[in-house]
């Protein structure tokens, strides 16, 4: 099950074509990726991070730029977890505006990795049972 966010796009996000410069969107969906831990594990990133010691770096992303983001739109973000292994999971984010064209598709593998080595460590159960109740 996806969990929705929503955000506005707004004016530093535009380029000169009037259109959400591609870093910004990537800005975004981190951004909604953060937020997303408190729905789906009940734990905030920064406690993750701080407390926990553990950090989810992106280690590879497939996008699609469907349709432009504008400035004032209404960006809603679905985001689920399409895949859980070991030490790695696979985030689908897909992005809508407030007329509901979709804009964006992404698939961002990220990887669990202790904060003070940067080595990639198994994901905590308490952390996988959570992202497994979003999957796909």
């Amino acid at each position: 099950m996806a969990v929705t966010l929503e955000r506005r796009v707004d004016y530093p996000m535009i380029d000169n074509a009037n259109i959400a410069y591609y870093p910004r969107i990537y800005d975004l969906a981190h951004r909604f990726f953060e937020e997303a831990w408190e729905l789906m594990c009940d734990i905030s990133y920064p406690k993750i991070i701080e407390e926990h010691r553990l950090g989810f770096p992106v280690v590879n992303i497939e996008t699609n730029f469907i349709h432009p983001l504008r400035y004032g739109d209404i960006v809603t973000a679905n985001i689920s977890i399409a895949n859980i292994g070991t030490k790695s999971c696979t985030w689908q984010y897909d992005f809508y505006n407030q007329e509901k064209t979709h804009l964006w598709s992404s698939k961002q593998v990220t990887v669990c990795v202790n904060m003070d080595s940067l080595a990639s460590t198994k994901i905590p159960e308490w952390l996988s049972n959570g992202l497994s109740n979003h999957q796909q």
